[in-house]
């Protein structure tokens, strides 16, 4: 039996305690901090067509979500584009998205229900466009496209934005002086090989996969871009995000035979609202900068994202919780 304390050694021995118990409070605030929970519950994330950059790149991000932000459930939904995300987010239907610089623009700038509630998360990758034909056809520039069956993207896709901007930018009425065809980079493969299109309009990461594909299976050739940037900057405020840029030689080898294509770039954002919780936007957009190099394996654009770049998402203001997570890890 252990003998009794005596009052002071009692007294003792309650502040020890009472000390252990404020340092383990202590500690546990500072690793658990007070009121701070991991995001919960199921987003919507809207990314693009079947066979594109965009869903490739979600669904390799939503792998990285998985382990980081384990109680969220992520669930992808395709869409045609940039315009469509962008419709989706400002109608409450997804959470989060990727669209071009120029589609979010034009978005705001045509008034659109919710625009003003579009924040950015990330400026991402640049996407390069591309204006794919036969191998052996006479179109050496799009003016050469005149009296041509063109595939320009589906309604609601980033690449019709830039089709109806480039053809006008080269001399061309979208609607009379080509045949346009309404079709995705999940159909314009087979389209162009089958004869039933003499070119199409892409816009993408390097290399998109259905080009690449469809390069080392059939003869085709990507036709220089770069002289309309100047007729794109003048045409109206919304293209100044265009800019000039070059396909390296080896982005489709079998394509561009060594040789690199002078062309436009426009940089992809990834955006959410402001109906989007904070911690949330947080965690997701530290997921997206840290898993660059495991995406970047299989996306080869997504090895471009870049921390010191990534802040800037213009047009649209940086999400509070965004804005955080940069803080967070600013030198």
């Amino acid at each position: 039996m252990l003998p009794a304390l005596s009052r002071p050694g009692r007294r003792r021995v309650l502040q020890g305690s009472a000390a252990a118990v404020v340092a383990v409070g202590l500690l546990l605030w500072w690793l658990v901090p007070f009121g701070s929970r991991s995001p919960a519950g199921n987003i919507d994330f809207s990314t693009g067509v079947r066979t594109g950059v965009y869903q490739r790149y979600g669904e390799l991000l939503q792998q990285a979500l998985t382990s980081d932000l384990p109680d969220v459930h992520v669930n992808l939904r395709t869409s045609q584009g940039s315009q469509q995300n962008l419709q989706r987010l400002a109608d409450g239907i997804s959470d989060f998205t990727i669209a071009t610089a120029d589609s979010v623009d034009k978005f705001r700038k045509d008034n659109r229900p919710g625009a003003g509630r579009l924040r950015g998360c990330a400026r991402l990758y640049d996407d390069y466009v591309q204006l794919v034909v036969p191998q052996d056809s006479p179109v050496r520039s799009v003016a050469d496209l005149r009296g041509k069956r063109v595939a320009v993207g589906q309604d609601g896709s980033g690449v019709r934005l830039l089709a109806d901007r480039l053809l006008p930018a080269a001399g061309l009425n979208p609607q009379k002086d080509i045949t346009p065809i309404p079709a995705g980079i999940d159909t314009m493969p087979d389209l162009l090989r089958n004869k039933q299109i003499d070119a199409f309009f892409w816009s993408g990461g390097l290399p998109t996969n259905a080009v690449l594909k469809l390069s080392e299976a059939y003869p085709i050739r990507l036709v220089p871009l770069a002289d309309l940037v100047s007729a794109l900057h003048k045409a109206d405020g919304s293209t100044g995000y265009y800019r000039a840029a070059t396909m390296p030689a080896d982005a489709y080898p079998k394509a561009q035979r060594g040789v690199p294509v002078p062309t436009i770039a426009v940089a992809n954002l990834l955006v959410t609202t402001d109906r989007t919780n904070a911690a949330l936007t947080e965690g997701f957009t530290r997921t997206v900068i840290n898993s660059r190099d495991r995406i970047g394996r299989e996306v080869h654009a997504a090895q471009l994202v870049d921390l010191r770049t990534a802040i800037y998402t213009d047009p649209l203001p940086l999400h509070d919780g965004a804005r955080d997570y940069y803080r967070s890890v600013k030198p």
